[in-house]
C-alpha cells in the first residue's frame, strides 16, 4: 500500500511539473513592442477624454404618465441647460424610468446642442429682441455695465450660463419653464454682432454708431 501511494504522489508531481513547463513555454517573456496603429483599450480611451468645462443646471423635472393596456407607466422628463459662462450655451431634454438617468440624458443632449452667443464686451447682448415660443413671450434688452441680470426662473439660468452679465428681460404669457428656456435660447441665437450687421449693410462698424 505504501509503495502504491508513493507511485501516485510521483505521478502527481510529474504532471504538475509538465503543466508548469508548458505554461512557461507558452508565456511570451519578450517585452511587447508598442504598435502605433493599435487602438487603446476602453479604460484608456475614457481616461484620455478631455474634461468638459460646461456647467449644467436642472431647470425642470416632471413625472410623465403613459396609459397602456396593462396599466400606467411612470417616467421622468428632465430639462437641463449647460454653458461655460463665456458665450457657449445649450438646452436639452431627456426621459427615463429613473430620475438620475433622465438628468444624464438631458445633459448629454444639451452638450450636443451648444450654440455660440455674440456678446458685447463679454457682458451684454447686442440689441433688443422679443421671441415667442408656444404661449410664452420673452423680451431681452441690453443694459449698462453694473446692471446685472434682471430676470428670473429659467430665463435667468440660461442667461447666466451663457455668460450674460448685464441684461433686462421680461416674460409674458404662459409660465411654462421649457418654453421660456427655449425662447431665451432662440433670443440669444438671434443676436447679431455689429460686425455682422456692418457686413450685411456693406458699411463699416464706425458708421453704425
Amino acid at each position: 500500500m505504501n509503495e502504491e501511494i508513493k507511485k501516485e504522489e510521483k505521478t502527481v508531481k510529474t504532471t504538475e511539473k509538465e503543466v508548469v513547463e508548458k505554461a512557461e513555454k507558452t508565456h511570451d517573456s519578450k517585452p511587447r513592442k508598442f504598435d502605433k496603429n493599435k487602438r487603446p483599450r476602453n479604460n484608456e480611451r475614457r481616461n484620455s477624454k478631455p474634461k468638459s468645462d460646461l456647467e449644467d443646471k436642472v431647470i425642470e423635472i416632471r413625472r410623465v404618465t403613459k396609459v397602456v393596456k396593462g396599466g400606467r407607466q411612470f417616467r421622468f422628463a428632465a430639462t437641463v441647460v449647460v454653458g461655460n459662462r463665456k458665450g457657449l450655451v445649450g438646452l436639452g431634454t431627456g426621459k427615463a424610468k429613473e430620475m438620475p438617468d433622465a438628468v444624464k440624458k438631458a445633459t448629454e443632449a444639451a452638450s450636443k446642442n451648444v450654440i455660440k452667443v455674440d456678446l458685447i464686451d463679454n457682458r451684454t447682448i447686442s440689441h433688443d429682441i422679443t421671441i415667442k415660443e408656444g404661449a410664452v413671450r420673452v423680451m431681452l434688452k441690453p443694459a449698462k455695465e453694473g446692471t446685472g441680470v434682471k430676470a428670473g426662473g429659467p430665463v435667468r439660468d440660461v442667461l447666466e450660463l451663457a455668460g450674460v452679465k448685464d441684461v433686462l428681460s421680461k416674460s409674458l404669457g404662459s409660465s411654462t419653464k421649457i418654453n421660456a428656456a427655449r425662447a431665451t435660447l432662440r433670443a440669444l441665437k438671434g443676436q447679431k454682432s455689429p460686425e455682422h450687421v456692418a457686413f450685411l449693410r456693406d458699411k463699416k462698424v464706425e458708421e453704425l454708431r
